[in-house]
């Protein structure tokens, strides 16, 4: 394991940089690794065999990271994209849950399909747990909410979902990377990994259950690899050309041609990652968090984002400070993460108090 101090010397992040929750930084391995592979591709002294072997890497630091087994993981680009094909496995007038300030990431892939009777219904976060009915066939929502930083009660949410027989499906996005996230708690994990995963925009995972088909043996029957691909295949090297089709056997059946240059740069992140340890990373994050909200007199939280009350006047501050952050709900969202420091915390507070 790597001290967290000295991975935080990895970074190079510019004073005040709290908005994480938008993108992450790439630690400087995974940067460095970025631009030998660009260059490589400007000179074209190498070919793109070896760039793809970051996705395997990636895709097994990943299951490390969320308690998941390598072969229960498809890499893919984003959470729509990722989510699309359970959205189209869902049966016909289904009804999915989802809070009601959910990103829509994790609601649009589920609301196109009105045409076929699906029902998106929405929920207060807080009255998240209660909302899940007997006629719900689908709860889908957030491990940590965008806008607000709220933390969900993921394993009671997922208990009630069970216990009426819905699917579920978690979006853990804002959580991975600094939160315990346990991919076995829910049917279906989906994260992308640019912004506490501190990866290039362009990469993502996907974690179906192993129980699923046991679970939900209608919507593991109807689901299908809708982006069916050569880099899909059970021999990726002998895909590339004509029938039979010959998928992979487990997830990776749901893999999407890779954005080589995106997966460079996500390996050695997660590597970095891994060697602190969640823990250790959410300890620093939530804790600075609250050394942010104690001086700005607003209760503790649990979470790495969080936001306050300000006016245009203290907006206009924090930027001439050169901070970085997020207005999400009317409010001045910041989020911390390992190479973020006391110093962030007192320059931020310092603008915001004028």
């Amino acid at each position: 394991m790597t001290d967290l101090d000295a991975a935080a010397t990895l970074w190079d992040p510019d004073p005040g940089y709290l908005n994480t929750s938008s993108f992450g930084l790439p630690p400087r391995p995974a940067w460095d690794a970025l631009q030998q592979a660009l260059s490589d591709w400007r000179t074209g002294r190498t070919s793109w065999e070896g760039w793809a072997t970051a996705v395997d890497e990636a895709r097994t630091l990943f299951a490390g990271l969320v308690g998941a087994t390598t072969a229960t993981v498809a890499t893919g680009a984003s959470v729509s994209q990722l989510l699309a094909p359970i959205g189209a496995a869902i049966a016909d007038r289904a009804t999915v849950l989802v809070p009601d300030i959910e990103f829509t990431s994790n609601v649009f892939p589920w609301a196109v399909h009105a045409d076929r009777g699906v029902t998106v219904r929405t929920a207060p976060v807080d009255r998240f747990v209660e909302a899940v009915t007997a006629d719900v066939d689908v709860v889908a929502w957030s491990a940590v909410q965008s806008a607000t930083g709220e933390v969900a009660d993921t394993a009671a949410i997922s208990a009630a979902a069970r216990a009426v027989g819905a699917v579920t499906v978690v979006d853990a996005t804002q959580a991975a990377g600094w939160l315990p996230v346990h991919a076995g708690a829910v049917d279906v994990l989906v994260v992308t990994a640019y912004k506490w995963l501190c990866s290039p925009r362009g990469t993502g995972f996907l974690v179906l259950d192993p129980d699923l088909p046991a679970r939900h043996p209608a919507v593991a029957k109807r689901l299908k690899p809708l982006a069916a691909n050569w880099f899909a295949g059970e021999s990726v090297h002998d895909s590339y050309y004509g029938l039979p089709l010959r998928l992979a056997g487990d997830a990776r059946r749901f893999d999407i041609s890779p954005a080589w240059h995106c997966w460079v740069g996500t390996a050695p992140a997660l590597r970095v990652l891994t060697d602190v340890g969640v823990a250790a990373i959410g300890a620093h994050n939530v804790g600075l968090a609250n050394e942010f909200l104690a001086a700005m007199d607003q209760p503790p939280s649990n979470s790495a984002i969080v936001s306050v009350p300000a006016d245009d006047a203290a907006i206009q501050r924090l930027q001439a400070a050169g901070v970085q952050f997020g207005v999400r709900t009317g409010r001045v969202r910041v989020a911390f993460h390992l190479y973020s420091t006391a110093a962030d915390v007192e320059l931020a507070v310092r603008a915001l108090r004028g």
